[in-house]
């Protein structure tokens, strides 16, 4: 069988999803895999819990992607989903023990250098470590603003607090990330270019 060649303009992959074309759905779900999979281990920290909610924020977009209105982008109408995915995982659970997950990273754009790799790999290692630390609180924002890329009214009502909470964890989480990172021995700063 010969596999047709697809769009890769998420606007055309999300048309014809809609259309009922498995293909073009399937290549819409692998182009937003990666960012919901960060969404959720950075939220969940359990590797284990962050895949489930993988899938089940995979399944969420599938059921919902006819209800999906465009007034924002498609990739952050999917980080919202795993973000409500997550939160939902968070609330059913409670507070059972976590486990810091192994990082993983997405991979290093073609035009990067073998050099800027290394060095975004391991800054993005280092963050993702000292983030797994942050209070839950302080985390999920940082996490909603940051790597879902939700604006704060979005996060607000996902977390049900006030905008200003919202404002205040964000900034208050920035700076703990700002200064475990300065912390996080050698690798902190030199990594990141501030030598």
């Amino acid at each position: 069988m010969v596999r047709r060649r697809l769009s890769d303009d998420p606007e055309v992959l999300l048309h014809a999803a809609r259309r009922g074309d498995r293909e073009a759905l399937e290549a819409l779900l692998r182009s937003v895999h990666g960012r919901v999979l960060a969404v959720c281990q950075r939220m969940l920290r359990d590797p284990l819990d962050a895949a489930d909610c993988t899938q089940e924020a995979l399944v969420r977009i599938v059921r919902g992607i006819d209800g999906f209105d465009g007034r924002s982008s498609f990739s952050t109408w999917c980080h919202r989903v795993a973000a409500t995915t997550a939160l939902d995982e968070i609330r059913r659970r409670g507070r059972r023990p976590m486990t810091v997950p192994e990082t993983t990273t997405e991979p290093a754009s073609s035009t990067t250098s073998p050099e800027d790799s290394v060095i975004t790999t391991d800054a993005m290692r280092d963050i993702g470590d000292v983030l797994a630390t942050l209070p839950e609180e302080f985390r999920q924002a940082v996490v909603l603003s940051d790597v879902a890329d939700l604006d704060y009214p979005t996060i607000a009502t996902l977390l049900e607090i006030p905008v200003g909470t919202v404002k205040s964890r964000v900034a208050r989480g920035r700076t703990m990330l700002r200064e475990r990172i300065g912390n996080h021995g050698d690798g902190g700063r030199r990594r990141m270019g501030e030598e």
